[in-house]
């Protein structure tokens, strides 16, 4: 490790785990890079990843967003497309957008579509998937309910998925974040997880979560009231 990073971790009581509000200020303290860093979470998983009904996804809506505006663009017919314009979607169409993606164009974070449109789609799915950018049911960017989704993801609805490692890693927000925001954030995002629970999971379900900032230490976190 660097000198830095040595003198950082030392704010970081070994093997001790701390309360969610006592954890994201000590990330923030050791949050001292040149720029503003994201304030991440990762928790692992008391489940099975190698068995798909224990597979862990979702989204949730964080009460302070992430910090970050994501481009969303939406796919959809009719009055659908007035519907994604009016609630602030970058950019919608049909055909139009379609061709435009056909030909190069991936400048948005998430892509919306209606279910009436992901046949016209599904052409762009070796273009969009590897990117992970194709509109899915299981991530909620296949609906009709356009309006509402277009505004939740401008506010800061993210997705999250667990990786190989029954682990699911998620940012919270930036560092520069009040602390009861964080802790917020953090609370919306847990409490997510807790519900989306496999019923066919055993035991204990969050084994352990973490919390850091881009370039500090990974600060453990007290498993046991992490929702309360």
């Amino acid at each position: 490790m660097s000198r830095r990073t040595q003198e950082l971790q030392k704010k970081v009581e070994a093997g001790k785990r701390y309360s969610i509000e006592e954890a994201i200020s000590l990330v923030k303290q050791t949050a001292k890079a040149k720029f503003d860093e994201t304030v991440e979470i990762h928790i692992r998983l008391g489940v099975d990843p190698k068995k798909g009904d224990q597979n862990v996804r979702g989204t949730v809506s964080l009460p302070h967003g992430t910090g970050k505006s994501k481009r969303v663009v939406v796919v959809a017919k009719g009055e659908k497309v007035k519907e994604a314009q009016a609630a602030g979607a970058d950019e919608a169409g049909d055909a139009d957008v379609i061709e435009k993606i056909s030909k190069g164009w991936m400048d948005f974070d998430v892509l919306v579509a209606t279910p009436d449109a992901m046949r016209d789609l599904t052409k762009l799915a070796k273009t969009l998937g590897p990117k992970g950018l194709m509109p899915n049911p299981k991530s909620g960017t296949v609906t009709f309910d356009i309006g509402r989704t277009v505004k939740e993801l401008k506010a800061g609805r993210i997705e999250y998925k667990m990786d190989a490692t029954a682990i699911v890693h998620s940012i919270l927000g930036k560092a520069s974040f009040p602390e009861d925001k964080l802790a917020a954030n953090a609370r919306a995002f847990l409490e997510a997880i807790e519900h989306a629970k496999p019923s066919t999971a055993k035991g204990v379900f969050i084994r352990s979560v973490t919390l850091t900032s881009t370039m500090g230490p990974g600060v453990s976190v007290v498993t046991d009231s992490v929702i309360k």
